[in-house]
């Protein structure tokens, strides 16, 4: 017996079934509205007002890109220090949270992709 041309001939049943007709709601409200868990809790007056405000990596705005970033150097802005109990890298921190040395057998393992530990 040919099973695929079987099954191809056969009719095929949804699995799942519908209780009643379907139904289009006739009055459907589309007004905006501000979302729930928005901190404002009101809509912007426009999406331009809205963009002018909105920040993603950085202003979106043109003219904020013209007014102070970009304009002068990096070293004119000052030292840039860490807070007290921030460190920027692993060196700063006392020696037990260095990087420890890698030793030879880790190196070789490594470089075999772990075919030297089963040798």
């Amino acid at each position: 017996m040919r099973a695929t041309f079987a099954l191809r001939n056969a009719a095929r049943t949804p699995l799942i079934r519908f209780i009643g007709r379907r139904s289009v709601p006739q009055s459907i409200d589309h007004t905006p509205r501000p979302h729930p868990a928005s901190p404002s809790g009101v809509l912007p007056d426009s999406f331009a007002a809205y963009r002018s405000k909105a920040q993603q990596h950085g202003p979106l705005g043109r003219a904020s890109f013209s007014q102070g970033i970009g304009r002068s150097s990096g070293a004119s802005l000052g030292p840039v220090q860490p807070k007290q109990g921030e460190f920027f890298d692993r060196d700063e921190l006392p020696s037990r949270f260095h990087r420890l040395p890698w030793s030879e057998a880790e190196i070789e393992a490594i470089e075999t992709g772990g075919a030297s530990l089963c040798a």
